[in-house]
């Protein structure tokens, strides 16, 4: 059997404590670390992901704009990018 004292056992104990101390902070620095770039991630391939599907319904739009000027129609035609309403006048030519 391990034969120690009583106060041997207080300074091991205390030194396992400090290191586990320790040892948290570093993880709970790393896991801060890690949780903000991953959050940063997650933002930025959401904000891709809705322009690039704004960008989609913007050319969609765009695209019946042409074909009604090619068909004569006059009138304005409505569109949104981002729920801002975007209107294009018969005026307007969509290729230039």
């Amino acid at each position: 059997m391990l034969g120690i004292d009583v106060e041997t056992a207080k300074t091991v104990a205390i030194g396992v404590v400090v290191v586990f101390v320790a040892l948290s902070v570093v993880a709970a620095m790393i896991i801060k670390n890690i949780t903000t770039k991953l959050i940063g991630i997650l933002l930025m391939a959401g904000l891709a992901l809705g322009v690039w599907t704004q960008r989609t319904n913007l050319q969609d739009c765009a695209k019946r704009a042409q074909e009604r000027y090619d068909a004569g129609v006059a009138g304005e035609l409505a569109c949104t990018f981002f729920g801002t309403d975007i209107t294009i006048d018969e005026d307007d030519d969509p290729s230039s």
